[in-house]
């Protein structure tokens, strides 16, 4: 495949970038209007045209009614659609929209919008448009939360559809080793129009101002090849950091688990772990019988670190049992007679509960 920053993305390029969904029913292809998704419907068409069999292709735009002209540019969606032969479909966003936390609701929404129309297609998979440029930003924006491996992975080629998981829905970013540039190469040979959402620009936001650093960063070196180099690189550590997990499991904590625990290890061989593999178990103990949601890393490692010590305060003092107990994202930790027990937190009183239990 050419790799020429701003050449245009060759019939045989696009043949390589998809060939791994030749054999899907369908496709749906998540198209904004702006040039990444156009070029992705685009060359999508162009190669599905070529065969004489493969998949069916299902725009979808999602219009989530921030903008006034999201309605005009999902309408010149839906008429490039139609005249490159693909379905198309617009979806609105509909109701309130938060005061705060906009961009993720609206991804949140997105992709709700979009598991609907997979479960209408027979669970087909979503394609959506990132880019090398995307997946530079992501790593940055993860480097700024102080992400672990895990986030220096960045984006993957395939995964889950977010907030999807259950349902097994395929989200495949066939675009993610292209850059942008190429892209809009390709639709200025092939003078197809595309819209720009000036959200994309508005400093409001994080991913936005990152985007304005970029070129400055590339300057020193620090380009959007390089920070896409260090997610594959990340992804290749983290692909070995869970196979490592896999292989402590069945001494440590046999599965499988109880959908709500209790996870029962033993405290002594849990600290004979490596730190990052411990670290990962506990974590995915937590996932497995909390009930709050993902687990932060600044406290997962903070827990890890009291719970740790703990234990090797008791090998150290043997006469004084050790008893630790500590709750994290609806999980509740307990060490007792050298067994570690990691389970669903009783539910939480409510502030009127409270209060009436400590009245007379």
């Amino acid at each position: 495949m050419s790799s020429a920053d701003d050449s245009a993305v060759s019939a045989a390029d696009a043949r390589l970038l998809f060939a791994h969904l030749v054999d899907y029913p369908a496709l749906i292809l998540a198209v904004s209007g702006g040039p990444d998704s156009t070029a992705l419907m685009w060359l999508a068409a162009r190669w599905r045209k070529a065969r004489q069999r493969g998949p069916r292709l299902v725009a979808v735009t999602v219009d989530h009614g921030l903008r006034p002209e999201a309605k005009r540019e999902a309408a010149a969606a839906k008429k490039l659609a139609r005249s490159l032969g693909i379905e198309h479909r617009t979806l609105r966003w509909a109701g309130r929209k938060p005061a705060t936390g906009i961009q993720e609701a609206a991804r949140a929404a997105r992709y709700r919008l979009l598991a609907d129309v997979s479960r209408k297609t027979r669970g087909a998979p979503v394609l959506t448009a990132h880019t090398r440029d995307d997946q530079a930003e992501t790593v940055l924006f993860r480097m700024m939360r102080g992400s672990g491996i895990g986030g220096l992975a960045g984006m993957r080629r395939g995964n889950l559809l977010p907030g999807h998981e259950a349902e097994e829905i395929e989200l495949v970013r066939p675009l993610l080793d292209i850059p942008k540039s190429r892209l809009i190469a390709t639709l200025k040979a092939a003078k197809v129009p595309y819209a720009e959402d000036p959200s994309n620009r508005d400093p409001r936001f994080a991913r936005p101002r990152l985007r304005e650093l970029m070129p400055r960063l590339a300057a020193e070196g620090l380009t959007a090849e390089r920070l896409a180099r260090l997610a594959s690189r990340a992804g290749r550590a983290e692909a070995a950091l869970q196979e490592a997990v896999q292989a402590a499991l069945p001494r440590i904590a046999p599965v499988p688990w109880p959908e709500a625990g209790p996870v029962v290890m033993d405290a002594g061989d849990f600290c004979t772990l490596a730190e990052e593999i411990g670290l990962r178990v506990l974590e995915r103990a937590i996932s497995r019988t909390g009930d709050e949601g993902p687990v932060e890393l600044g406290k997962l490692e903070a827990l890890f670190r009291a719970l740790t010590d703990a234990i090797e305060g008791a090998r150290a003092a043997p006469q004084a049992a050790v008893r630790f107990r500590r709750t994290l994202a609806g999980a509740v930790v307990t060490v007792s007679g050298g067994r570690l027990v990691i389970e669903r937190a009783p539910p939480r009183r409510s502030g009127q509960a409270r209060a009436a239990s400590k009245r007379p």
